[in-house]
């Protein structure tokens, strides 16, 4: 398998490349004097099966370059291309409201369109979404890694707190995975206001110290409403474990005046420029992603 990288994910596909069957494939992307994009491969790949490890979130610079660059292989050859893209964007617009955009299934005809045969994402945000690609879509867990770090740090004696019903199922799979007892899971109500998400009532008993598990960290609003309803129920610790760490503004560090002590997230979406914090850990999914290419590789028979 010859995998391709966009810049923003060295350090993953680095790590790609202890598996037997991956060499890396090199391109390049570029514009011409008009402002159109055009990609480049270096070196053959008739026949090859490819991978393309990247992002489709803005700037949209993102998803054209990945797309021509899919559509490219395929036109030189490739028997198939494969997207690995940790962090999937436009999965939240899942829903078909009228007259709104269903970027969901937008985003999978384009892809489909573009010649990617199957992607690979990391905790994909819902099952909608499977149904709305046109292509099977394999969503990796990151259970057994959010269980490991519970372990670690010495937190299996914490409540693991849903911010909404919706998460529950994450948050029994992770406590499944470390040992913990499952079921019982406290979950927030929540309701959708003008200002955004605002939790309205904690569902079940927490202790002195909660851990908050969910997919995403945007712009931290949901978890901010989270935390401040933990804080009025008294809890002294909180901890979030979050798969996509985005990070989007500054409202979300009003997180730490909530009671937060620590965040974790992973790097399927790289953190930006100056946003490294002694309180906020990033843990690698690669070791996630590289099982899964291993038993795709076995199934093939590679």
């Amino acid at each position: 398998m010859i995998l391709f990288r966009f810049p923003a994910y060295e350090e993953i596909a680095r790590q790609l490349l202890v598996l037997p069957s991956m060499r890396l494939g090199k391109f390049n992307v570029a514009r011409y004097e008009n402002g159109e994009l055009y990609v480049t491969l270096q070196g053959p790949i008739r026949g090859e099966r490819c991978l393309v490890l990247g992002t489709i979130a803005p700037p949209d610079e993102q998803i054209l370059s990945f797309l021509l660059l899919a559509h490219t292989l395929k036109k030189e050859g490739a028997n198939s291309v494969t997207a690995l893209v940790p962090y999937l964007a436009y999965t939240r617009q899942d829903k078909d409201k009228p007259g709104e955009s269903l970027a969901t299934a937008w985003s999978g005809s384009l892809l489909k369109c573009s010649g990617i045969d199957q992607l690979i994402t990391v905790d994909v945000h819902s099952e909608r979404d499977r149904q709305l690609f046109p292509f099977p879509l394999v969503s990796v867990s990151t259970a057994e890694l959010f269980a490991e770090t519970i372990s670690k740090h010495g937190l299996t004696d914490a409540t693991i707190v849903a911010p909404d019903n919706g998460a529950i199922y994450r948050c029994e799979a992770v406590k499944r995975a470390a040992g913990m007892p499952v079921g019982l899971t406290p979950y927030f109500e929540k309701k959708r206001t003008e200002k955004g998400i605002v939790h309205s009532r904690l569902v079940g008993r927490v202790g002195a110290r909660a851990v908050i598990i969910d997919d995403m960290l945007d712009t931290g609003g949901t978890l901010a409403s989270a935390c401040e309803k933990l804080k009025e129920a008294s809890v002294e610790e909180i901890l979030i474990l979050v798969t996509h760490g985005l990070f989007t503004g500054s409202y979300w560090t009003k997180l730490w005046s909530f009671g937060v002590r620590h965040i974790f997230c992973t790097d399927t979406a790289p953190l930006r420029a100056g946003m490294e914090n002694a309180n906020i850990s990033v843990l690698s999914v690669a070791p996630l992603l590289i099982e899964e290419l291993s038993a795709m590789d076995k199934s093939k028979g590679r």
